[in-house]
């Protein structure tokens, strides 16, 4: 299965600004939603848990008053052998080596820097990519992980991580 991170736009089935319910009812087509706000309503996130592919989206409400999607996080599967690719402009986020996919990306005209929470940012596609879970995935020789093991896809007005 491929699925589509669409900057700007949101991902798989997720646009960015779809209203909350919306997202609710799509996300549980995804998998099983774990709230971790108080009282089940934005502001917040939820997270939608794929166990076919052992992949997790996280939805984020920045605001009560809107409670329209604003970001969202896509967390790398934990089954190597997994068949499902996280696509960018057609490059697997997931599988390209972290070392190389802003090298990649620099190639296709796109500026990629640290932003201010040090995540890898690519300011003009409103995405940024990130290493740090505690899950075991795959590390090189000095035991850096090789891949991201978490996406986000934000509005552009979104300013938290």
């Amino acid at each position: 299965m491929d699925v589509e991170l669409l900057p700007h736009v949101g991902i798989a089935s997720f646009p960015l600004g779809m209203p909350f319910d919306d997202v609710m009812t799509e996300a549980r087509a995804w998998g099983r939603v774990e709230h971790s706000p108080a009282g089940g309503r934005p502001p917040g996130k939820y997270v939608v848990v794929n166990e076919p592919f052992d992949f997790e989206f996280v939805l984020l409400f920045e605001s009560a008053q809107k409670e329209v999607l604003t970001g969202i996080e896509v967390w790398r599967f934990r089954d190597e052998s997994a068949d499902i690719r996280f696509l960018l402009d057609g490059i697997d986020v997931f599988r390209t080596p972290s070392d190389d996919l802003p090298e990649v990306l620099q190639e296709r005209g796109h500026e990629v820097g640290e932003s201010d929470y040090g995540f890898d940012e690519v300011t003009d596609l409103a995405v940024r990519f990130a290493n740090g879970s505690s899950f075991e995935y795959p590390v090189d020789e000095e035991g850096d992980p090789l891949y991201y093991d978490h996406v986000l896809v934000f509005d552009q007005d979104f300013v938290s991580a």
